[in-house]
């Protein structure tokens, strides 16, 4: 099978990565993806958001099947053109994606499908802004109703930033805080069967001890040693499968990967978010664990044939996955430097730690792999629990060399922790 995928990121390169190790997959692209990828799949200048452009590739390049990776291209329908040129594609159709693509939709579906959520007010007045504020009160949660990066929610005690951040978006979701630890959980789906993958944890804030401000994810671990062992079913059971029935119900089947954003409450588990795609940088560390080969598993869910597939496998360690960042993220970075350590990492750690890259690029003059964007690598490492994958990782991290860069120190420390505490 030849493979495309749409994006740049580090997810992407995760995603080639596990495709590039699939003996099903003859012949791996990219587009327009970076330095990374590029060592693992032949990459091809595209718009993403062209879904005509997008599809007349696939089809110049006789894909068998076409992964697409972020949002955007999905909320503008990039999986549909490809669709309508007969060439099975992974990802959700653009009516479908208004899952991510709008808050708003997204508490609609939930209400009809009864997952339980965040009680939430749609808001586009200054009035009903200032109700909303006031009847849930501190800490207040307003969420921007579009896509926004992963930059559009503000979680803060303070009403005028809450409100500022409000009048700045337009129509935006303000809703009730939820209390406890977040989980990330992915499941793939055809439309009506749903296969859950591994939970996972991410991190959203800059610095350690979840301070700073939110972030597009400084890091990730898998699995949960702490969460319950029946989490999965309860979230298949009580939120993906009604989601993915409603959608159905409602004549716009969701195939792809839905992705239930998580918060573990004193009152039960209750759905943040959905996204319409592998999250970043979750999917790094879960297929890390994953030991069934993925291609098939995509090509059956965008076929309509994932009833029929086998149990997915799973490797019995842990992953974790650090995120090197630029000077000033998640403001406006700084790009352009120069990174080094790479082949270092991968002589010294790998295959058991590896770089996956996000913002990179290679500098036309010099050759270099330099940063291009906010977050520029995902260093990932897997080991037989939590602890061996973290000094993996921070080990490989201690490798690269970015000028101005910055991570959080205390990825997957407190879940190690307990676990080895529990094991002892």
């Amino acid at each position: 099978m030849k493979v495309l995928v749409i994006g740049g990121g580090a997810r992407e390169h995760a995603l080639c990565r596990a495709l590039s190790l699939d003996p099903d997959v003859t012949a791996l692209h990219c587009a327009p993806g970076n330095a990374g990828i590029a060592e693992v799949a032949e990459l091809h200048a595209v718009d993403a958001l062209d879904g005509a452009a997008v599809a007349d590739l696939a089809a110049s390049l006789g894909a068998g099947l076409v992964v697409v990776g972020p949002e955007a291209p999905l909320v503008a329908g990039v999986a549909d053109a490809v669709r309508e040129r007969g060439i099975p594609a992974f990802g959700p159709s653009a009516e479908a994606a208004q899952l991510e693509g709008s808050k708003a939709f997204a508490k609609d579906v939930m209400a009809a499908a009864g997952v339980p959520t965040a009680r939430a007010y749609v808001c586009t007045t200054p009035a009903e802004i200032d109700e909303a504020l006031d009847a849930f009160g501190a800490p207040y949660v307003v969420k921007d109703d579009g896509l926004a990066a992963g930059k559009g929610v503000v979680v803060t005690e303070d009403v005028e930033a809450a409100r500022a951040h409000a009048l700045a978006c337009g129509r935006v979701v303000i809703e009730e805080f939820l209390d406890g630890p977040e989980v990330s959980l992915f499941a793939i789906t055809d439309g009506e069967t749903v296969v859950p993958l591994q939970p996972a944890q991410d991190f959203k804030r800059a610095h350690d001890g979840d301070e700073g401000p939110n972030t597009g994810g400084m890091g990730a671990y898998s699995p949960l040693p702490w969460a319950d062992p029946e989490l999965v079913d309860e979230v298949v059971a009580t939120v993906c499968q009604p989601t993915v029935d409603e959608l159905h119900r409602r004549g716009t089947p969701f195939s792809g990967l839905l992705y239930a954003g998580l918060a573990i409450t004193s009152r039960g588990v209750r759905v943040i978010e959905f996204n319409a795609r592998f999250g970043d940088p979750e999917t790094q560390v879960v297929l890390a664990r994953l030991k069934t080969p993925l291609a098939a598993v995509l090509l059956a869910a965008a076929t309509g044939r994932l009833e029929a597939e086998p149990p997915l496998r799973w490797s019995d360690g842990a992953a974790v996955t650090v995120v090197v960042a630029s000077h000033n993220y998640p403001d406006t970075p700084r790009t352009g430097d120069p990174i080094t350590g790479l082949e270092e990492v991968a002589e010294q750690d790998g295959p058991k730690a590896y770089v996956l890259h996000a913002g990179t690029k290679r500098d036309g003059a010099s050759g270099a792999v330099v940063s291009a964007g906010g977050r520029v690598l995902s260093i990932t490492a897997t080991g037989s629990d939590l602890e061996k994958a973290r000094e993996r990782a921070y080990r490989a991290v201690g490798r690269i060399g970015l000028e101005g860069s910055h991570h959080r120190s205390d990825i997957a420390a407190k879940a190690a922790k307990a676990a080895a505490e529990a094991a002892s």
